[in-house]
């Protein structure tokens, strides 16, 4: 059996009638209306767009840069702080001092043999060692926190935060 094969022209004129049945279709309520919301959401992204074109949002978005990049240096230099107290045995130091300290001060209550003057004195003499490294802890902490706030983080992020309020207000007026 020989597959009769359609002619050009009834392929032709199959086309012009699904053609001619696509425009039917754009031209219902509901794809006026799908459309009109495409045009609409398409406007909205481009105003959007616009406003982050505008020189004060790439300020803003440059000072969240930089700001990353400060938060990401604060972390690196605690972060070393932390290694350095730990290979300097003061954090360790810190630790045995409080467990000596917290054993004397147990003692009292227990009454165990009376405490001498010379445990008194180690008390003392390790509550001193004890302050000494939370007062080294502190002025590492110290250092750091001054050296974070030369460089302009907290001023990036007020600018920030007031770009981010304009454009806020803009975008909420247009709207």
């Amino acid at each position: 059996m020989e597959e009769k094969k359609p002619s050009k022209l009834s392929e032709i004129r199959a086309t012009a009638f699904d053609a001619v049945e696509i425009i039917r279709q754009i031209g219902t309520p509901g794809v006026l209306e799908s459309l009109t919301n495409v045009k609409e959401t398409a406007s909205k992204l481009n105003e959007i767009i616009q406003g982050l074109q505008t020189p004060e949002m790439v300020k803003n978005i440059e000072n969240f840069r930089i700001i990353s990049e400060n938060i990401n240096d604060t972390a690196t230099k605690m972060q070393n702080i932390a290694r350095d107290l730990k290979e300097t045995g003061v954090i360790n130091k810190t630790t045995s001092l409080i467990d000596s300290a917290k054993k004397k001060i147990d003692s009292f209550d227990n009454g165990e043999n009376g405490i001498s003057g010379k445990d008194i004195h180690n008390v003392i003499v390790s509550t001193q060692e004890m302050f000494s490294s939370i007062k080294g802890l502190v002025n590492e902490i110290t250092e750091t926190v001054s050296s974070s706030k030369k460089s302009d983080t907290i001023t990036n992020v007020q600018e920030t935060i007031r770009g981010a309020s304009e454009i806020y207000k803009t975008v909420a007026s247009s709207v």
